[in-house]
């Protein structure tokens, strides 16, 4: 990329969308009172750490700091030719996470940010407009556009679909004009501000600030004093890049000379990477062009030119074959074209093909191709030739259909032995009369070849495109697909295990002979080398690229030292995943020379040679030493136009200046500046260097990152300490699933996002986007429902913070005090390490929604309530652990708590023991919990069977639970074999043959042989999923204690009476069955009882009278809780008082007095004991060994 920017032109890719639909649900967003609420936070907060200067930090302070080392962080400077989108912020997200956890983990961060004007795309935008102002007026007056394009189709017939016409909505109103006027309208700039960007200069005037705001306003942890924009408009930064390009070619890294080139004649310069807009990392692919000399007797159409040489020239990749030549293939209805070369011959080849020649030395003038003659390909047809090295003295053209026109030259070799495609071409015209006839071919120009023997290949004999056609039934020239397959399979086997069979060349490894045969053919004249795009090249000014010899000056990438230095580089650097890793090396073993120079632009020119510019890719690899000094040389002036704080004039950084800031061993040069000011310079750089991280997008690995290696390794040869530690690198960030794109309107910009979703809605969106180099995905719902989470988050912590008092003191040690402490240790262990391994989605889900979800549960489970000190260790581990991600609500739940600091200067949390058997045992809980639910909606369900039958069973009252010690016997006798084999076999099961044949030997398990082996399929998946505890014969915890600590919320949840626990060996056989280890098993029952009036004489306090059950057995609290889950209002059992009647038949009859509730009547006691009579209906109480009727009513009282 041109570095940051290239990710700001792609948009992360331009991929039609379907965005009507998405933008419908998307955009209607119910109120936004939850983002005002973020956003107004985030103004404060904002403010608070610039008045503080929060992330401001000076080496010479920081030296004398306590701390656990330095931080450097830096992110490739984005292009300042528009705003920032949320392709970049992705991007710079990783470095400004990973900056939040280092803080928190006691390093001395610094994050600097830099903007880029280097390179073609800001003039050539500005050039645009000034055009567009001459040609059509200012304000421009457009022709319209459809007009245009009518004209410009000019003879060809075009069909328009009326209905695609138009251009869309969503293009006209992005302004996705081809007009750099209405591009400039779109961002919403008036007449007169539009005009000014038809200066350059403009542009980094307009927007460097912006950017500047959009990144502020996401709360970013950056020292603003080090930024700064690029060129020669910044004087400082100019000379230091001066000094970088001077210090290179001192070091003979940089050469002079003509150099196969990707070049936009339209330009007049080369086209590297970021100045295309289509085939980004395309290279030149070198092709040998073999002469094939026309021999009498001549075309017709080619009879005017005889006596003069005529070459039909054919682009081959593999010129080890030119030995079995039968024959050359034209396509009859392609265009060619015979053009004059330097020496006076005549060569025949497509159009384009011959505009790559022009530019590569092939004609007398750079650039301009002499056509001597136009021609069909069926004009040479029939063609007699004289071809090098082929044991045929004449071959001929014969007509090929499958030949394209956008690579090589139109004219193709033809070697039927060992091209799948020239068989299959050749066997058509030896079978088929009529399309020899069609063409007018002749007998003798075809039968009598036969595929001549060049290669053997293992596997494939001598002749291996007629075997591997014949194997794969290839009827003719158009079996597109088994044609690709057959030359897939023979390619690389060909190259890597071909022997040649010709003399001069026997028994050699066709990849060792392949450059040998290329140079004996050029020597002889017999062939050239010709260059040309290996794909299509578009360059921005809209031209078709072509490979160029041109001038200039280049980077050796190529040079076998550097490049060894750069891989040196490449083995200790922390790439994070494999895959950039692959990445890395294979850019570092393609790179050859880079073109530095550029005649077109802005930048910084050449110290020796000022007609050249520096191209963006090469005044930005080693810029990072750059932010070490530039707070202390620009003052934060971006142009460096200001006073510099120390003093010194852009005209004093002598390369010598530099060198000695720079090099530890450089000496103090012949200076004006006093030497204690150079110290402050040269210590900043000593502190800071190297860089630990760099994050970037993963486009940028073949170009910009790799160049950022090879440059540090040649300013830094001696000093390793110097050089890069870690880069990572992200994917691409889809938005809604779909490319993020203008033109269909699928887009944001940086400021757009946090207008739409607060900067920590946002932030919170872009980790949970995703970590790998794979595409992240950026959902607006999923930013939607992250909002809710922080609001809710916030007004949760106010809820916990005004109800403290009423919160649970004392000991926190419940069985669930236990496992919340313990999953909160675990989940901050998690966290660090996946902020560790920058891993942000992970770190989320370990450190933010599990972390709640953990709360959640707790509060659920904690029948008992909630523990105060946990509540508030809870809270400030969660505001440390999103902190990274979401600083401004966490900065505001920090001071909530009553902390004085900002959570800046804040330190990660130290977890405590985690007990792995305890969370265990309380998964094992919530599963029980689960199970029981289930079992018990399951019971409810009507009974299938005879129709009319639908009675729904009573809502069951009583359950008892029965847990097993140990597994039945024939489980057991299982389980001790797969365990012996598991052992045995190193941590693995052998095949179910094998344990299948070994259980049936096992005199026990005879009878249950049909469920054994699903028993064993069943242990196997569970010891993929949670390892090898599945095969422990017993559980590592007390099952029965687990579930008796929980009993009241099982009881509560179920909504039951009572629960009670028994072991599976007091059950029946199918209970002994059915149980085992870790899976208790369940019985319901609906307990018989009589009905009872429960009646509130309390006026207008919301409680009503109600029927209750009462039970054989029941206590007074058993009878209150009965209550309390008809009545949801009563919340505690001890603010109830329960009566009963003295008069048990006249009582309930009397009209209640106000103010006398408890007249008549008498307060029931704990220890009371009810008891039911069924067939009388009737229910007694006994309370201190008396036994009292107590009727059909009983009495309640709220307190």
């Amino acid at each position: 990329g041109r570095t940051g920017g290239v990710e700001l032109r792609r948009a992360h890719g331009d991929q039609l969308l379907r965005a009507a639909q998405w933008h419908g649900a998307m955009t209607e967003r119910k109120g936004t009172a939850k983002v005002d609420f973020l956003k107004k936070i985030e103004k404060e907060i904002q403010q608070k750490w610039d008045d503080e200067k929060a992330f401001e930090v000076n080496a010479i302070d920081a030296a004398n700091q306590k701390s656990n080392g330095k931080y450097f962080v830096t992110f490739p400077y984005p292009y300042m030719n528009g705003r920032l989108h949320l392709g970049h912020t992705f991007s710079l997200s990783k470095c400004e996470f990973s900056v939040g956890y280092q803080k928190l983990k006691g390093k001395i961060c610094l994050f600097p940010f830099g903007l880029h004007c280097t390179g073609m795309p800001i003039k050539a935008c500005a050039d645009k407009l000034k055009r567009e102002m001459e040609l059509y007026g200012c304000p421009p007056e457009f022709p319209d556009e459809e007009e245009e394009e009518e004209e410009a189709k000019g003879d060809e017939v075009v069909i328009k679909d009326k209905a695609k016409g138009k251009k869309s909505k969503a293009a006209a109103k992005s302004g996705y004009s081809k007009y750099q006027w209405g591009i400039m309208k779109s961002l919403g700039l008036s007449d007169e501000e539009t005009m000014k960007f038809s200066e350059a200069e403009h542009w980094l005037d307009y927007f460097p600030p912006l950017a500047l705001q959009d990144l502020k306003s996401m709360g970013l942890k950056v020292d603003w004093r080090r930024s700064f924009i690029t060129t020669d408009v910044n004087p400082y930064y100019d000379s230091f890049v001066r000094w970088q390009f001077l210090t290179l070619r001192e070091r003979n890294k940089i050469k002079f000379g003509k150099r196969y080139t990707i070049y936009s004649p339209k330009d007049g310069q080369p086209c590297m990477d970021h100045d295309r807009q289509t085939g980004e990392g395309v290279g030149p692919q070198e092709y040998t062009l073999i002469k094939m000399k026309v021999v009498e007797p001549y075309p017709v159409k080619l009879s005017g030119l005889k006596g003069r040489n005529i070459f039909l020239v054919a682009a081959t990749l593999r010129p080890e074959t030119v030995f079995g030549q039968t024959n050359c293939w034209v396509h009859p209805d392609m265009k060619y074209i015979g053009f004059e070369t330097a020496n006076g011959d005549i060569f025949i080849c497509t159009q384009r093909a011959a505009r790559n020649m022009s530019y590569q030395g092939f004609t007398k003038t750079n650039g301009v191709v002499p056509v001597v003659k136009e021609l069909m390909g069926e004009e040479i047809l029939g063609a007699a030739l004289s071809s090098p090295l082929t044991c045929y003295k004449v071959i001929y053209a014969l007509p090929m259909l499958t030949i394209k026109e956008d690579k090589g030259t139109g004219i193709v070799m033809s070697v039927p032995s060992d091209a799948p495609d020239d068989t299959a071409a050749f066997r058509d015209l030896k079978k088929k009369q009529a399309l020899r006839a069609k063409y007018g071919i002749k007998d003798e120009m075809v039968l009598p070849f036969e595929p001549v023997p060049v290669i053997e290949i293992p596997g494939y004999g001598n002749l291996s495109a007629p075997l591997i056609c014949d194997e794969l039934k290839i009827q003719s020239q158009n079996d597109r697909e088994k044609l690709a397959e057959a030359k897939e399979r023979l390619y690389l086997k060909g190259f890597y295990e071909g022997v040649m069979l010709v003399d001069g060349f026997k028994g050699q490894k066709v990849q060792d002979v392949k450059k040998p045969i290329q140079k004996m053919m050029v020597d002889n004249s017999e062939a050239i080398i010709y260059m040309e795009p290996e794909k299509q090249v578009i360059s921005r000014s809209s031209d078709e690229c072509v490979v160029a010899l041109c001038d200039q000056w280049y980077l050796d990438y190529g040079e076998e030292n550097w490049k060894h230095q750069a891989f040196e580089c490449l083995k200790t650097l922390e790439t994070f995943c494999e895959e950039t890793r692959r990445n890395f090396e294979a850019s570092l073993d393609w790179l050859q020379e880079h073109a530095c120079s550029r005649t077109y632009g802005l930048g910084t020119r050449l110290p020796w040679d000022e007609q050249w510019l520096i191209e963006s890719l090469s005044d930005s690899t080693i810029y990072m030493a750059y932010y070490t000094v530039a707070h202390l040389l620009q003052g934060g002036n971006l142009r460096g136009q200001g006073e510099s704080p120390l003093k010194i004039r852009p005209n004093q950084m002598s390369k010598e200046v530099w060198d000695y800031i720079f090099f530890k061993t450089a000496p103090f040069p012949a200076t004006k500046i006093p030497k204690e000011t150079l110290d402050k310079l040269k210590q900043e750089f000593e502190f800071w260097y190297p860089v630990d991280l760099r994050a970037s997008g993963k486009d940028l690995v073949p170009n910009h990152l790799s160049y950022y290696l090879y440059n540090h390794v040649a300013m830094w040869p001696d000093q390793r300490e110097k050089w890069p530690l870690a880069a990572r690198a992200n994917g691409h960030l889809l938005l809604n699933s779909e490319k993020m794109s203008k033109s269909t309107g699928n887009f944001l910009t940086l400021s757009q996002s946090i207008e739409k979703f607060s900067a920590d809605g946002m932030r919170l969106a872009l980790a949970d986007a995703g970590d790998t180099v794979e595409d992240a995905n950026f959902v607006e719902a999923m930013a939607d429902a992250g909002i809710l989470r922080l609001y809710t988050w916030v007004e949760w912590v106010k809820e916990m913070l005004t109800n403290w008092d009423s919160l649970r003191s004392g000991p926190a040690a419940t069985f669930n005090d236990r496992v919340f402490v313990s999953e909160m240790n675990a989940g901050i262990i998690k966290t660090d390490q996946n902020y560790e391994k920058m891993m942000f989605k992970e770190a989320l889900k370990t450190g933010f929604f599990e972390f709640q979800a953990a709360k959640d549960k707790y509060r659920e489970l904690a029948i008992e309530g909630m523990h105060r000190d946990l509540v508030l260790q809870f809270i400030e581990s969660q505001t440390l652990l999103l902190a990274p991600v979401c600083p401004h609500v966490c900065e505001y739940i920090w001071a909530l708590l009553g902390k004085t600091d900002s959570i800046m200067k804040a330190s990660w949390p130290v977890p405590g023991p985690v007990d792995e058997i305890l969370i265990r045992s309380s998964q094992y809980l919530t599963e029980v919990a689960h199970d029981l639910r289930v079992r018990l909606k399951n019971y409810m369900a009507p009974a299938r069977g005879k129709k009319g039958n639908k009675e729904v069973p009573q809502k069951p009252s009583h359950c008892t639970i029965y847990v097993a010690k140990n597994y039945p016997p024939w489980q057991h006798a299982t389980l001790s074999v797969l365990q012996k084999h598991y052992q045995a076999n190193g941590g693995r099961l052998p095949d179910n043959k094998v344990i299948a044949s070994e259980l049936g030997s096992l005199p026990e398990l005879k009878k249950y042989m049909k469920r054994v082996m699903p028993f064993v399929a069943m242990i196997k998946e569970n010891l993929e999923k949670k390892g090898p505890r599945v095969l422990d014969l017993e559980l590592e915890f007390d099952e029965r204690a687990v579930l008796m600590e929980n009993i009241v919320y099982l009881t509560n949840s179920l909504e039951l009476e009572h629960i009670e626990l028994k072991f599976a060996s007091e059950g029946d056989e199918k209970v002994r069955e059915d149980c085992c280890p870790g899976k208790p098993f369940c019985t319901f029952r609906v307990e018989p009882g009589v009905s009872v009036f429960l009646v509130n004489p309390q006026p207008a306090n919301g409680h009503f009278s109600t029927k209750i059950e009462v039970r054989q057995g029941d206590s007074r609290d058993a009878i209150i809780r009965r209550l309390m889950k008809i009545d949801r209002g009563i919340k505690d059992v001890s603010k109830v008082k329960l009566m009963r009647f003295e008069d048990p038949l006249l009582g309930p009859r009397r009209v209640p007095v106000l103010g006398k509730e408890d007249d008549e009547k008498t307060p029931i006691l704990e220890q009371a004991v009810f008891h039911i009579d069924l067939a009388g209906k009737q229910v007694r109480l006994t309370e201190n060994g008396r036994t009292t009727d107590i009727g059909d009513t009983l009495v309640y009282v709220v307190n």
